[in-house]
């Protein structure tokens, strides 16, 4: 007589084969590093990332993000501090100091969390390698920023005075919104300055043009 199969050993031996074939996948997930995962393009991540609200390009991410911050610290230690420093160069010393820690600690931090590969927002960055020198170089950085900020103000209301001839005003003040525009616009004027003079010394070294834009 031909053996009967007996249902519940292979029920048995089908649940054995499945849990240690899935217990494998576990184990392979739990263990996986960099070393051993497979490479993936940016365009397979692309498909699994949500896809609802605005989208927004990186770059204007970044952007939105330095110019937020810049008119926070504004907010905060420029107006904020305004009625208790009453001397001009003392508000100017607190911003400075103030717009380098953030800089440093809050600033170049989120945009190293949302770069999506290791290094690419650096370039958004006067300081991207992250340490102890990074603190003070960036609060140093802040100071001639605003240098140039208030020498802007400076020479704009100058003109607007000389233009309307009204002299007991001041046509445009320090707020927020403006400041945190024109701090970041000489903030995109030194990367460039320092994207352009690495280029230069690298062109030197190499003896060849490269017309790659940094910030694409």
């Amino acid at each position: 007589m031909p053996k009967k199969n007996n249902p519940s050993t292979e029920e048995n031996r089908s649940a054995k084969d499945y849990y240690h074939l899935h217990s494998e996948a576990i184990d392979d997930l739990v263990h996986a590093d960099a070393s051993n995962s497979p490479e993936v393009s940016p365009q397979e991540l692309a498909k699994y990332r949500s896809k609802h609200g605005i989208r927004l390009s990186d770059w204007v991410k970044v952007l939105l993000i330095k110019f937020w911050f810049n008119g926070s610290v504004c907010f905060f230690f420029f107006w904020g501090l305004g009625t208790y420093l009453t001397a001009l160069v003392d508000q100017l010393a607190v911003l400075g100091i103030a717009m380098g820690i953030i800089t440093d600690l809050l600033v170049n931090n989120i945009l190293r969390f949302y770069a999506k590969t290791e290094g690419e927002n650096d370039r958004w960055m006067m300081f991207p390698k992250k340490g102890y020198v990074s603190f003070p170089l960036n609060i140093l950085y802040s100071f001639l920023v605003l240098f140039f900020v208030f020498m802007f103000y400076q020479v704009l209301n100058t003109v607007i005075i000389r233009m309307t001839g009204v002299s007991d005003t001041i046509p445009v003040g320090v707020g927020p919104i403006g400041f945190g525009l024109i701090y970041l616009g000489f903030d995109l004027m030194f990367l460039s300055l320092k994207f352009l003079f690495l280029r230069i010394v690298q062109n030197a070294k190499t003896g060849t043009t490269n017309g790659r834009n940094d910030f694409s």
